[in-house]
């Protein structure tokens, strides 16, 4: 059997460079048609961007809540790369299977809770001007 190593397999050039970007649209299409934690941060996206708008937030506050959404739509992608690479490896239910699984939807836990944190002390200023606590 011949070995074929990982360089041989990855091609270079300017037409591999544009396929990956194929590649990653199918990544997001995939996990926004089949995981329903995508579709909810899609749907909190629009609303963030949505009420960023509305507010007219400084361009500050928009490139923080643009990396926020960032990285909570990334962590999500990980994560399921992760469930998707550990069901691939065993579809038993196995403690280190649980643990990889738990841990990466962990990681995007944390994250989205630190994106509301975020939202909560850029929004709050500006709900309390509109109903006249803060001038």
């Amino acid at each position: 059997m011949t070995k074929i190593s990982r360089d041989d397999i990855k091609k270079r050039g300017f037409g591999r460079f544009v396929k990956s970007f194929t590649y990653s649209l199918d990544g997001l299409i995939y996990a926004y048609k089949y995981e329903q934690s995508m579709l909810i941060h899609v749907i909190a996206t629009i609303a963030v961007i949505t009420v960023n708008i509305l507010l007219k937030i400084t361009p500050f506050e928009w490139l923080i809540t643009l990396l926020a959404i960032g990285m909570v739509l990334a962590a999500e992608l990980i994560n399921t790369a992760i469930e998707a690479t550990v069901d691939l490896i065993t579809l038993e239910i196995h403690p280190l299977a649980k643990i990889a699984k738990d841990c990466s939807s962990a990681a995007t836990f944390v994250l989205a809770m630190m994106a509301a944190v975020i939202g909560f002390v850029i929004y709050v200023p500006y709900a309390l001007e509109i109903v006249g606590v803060y001038a």
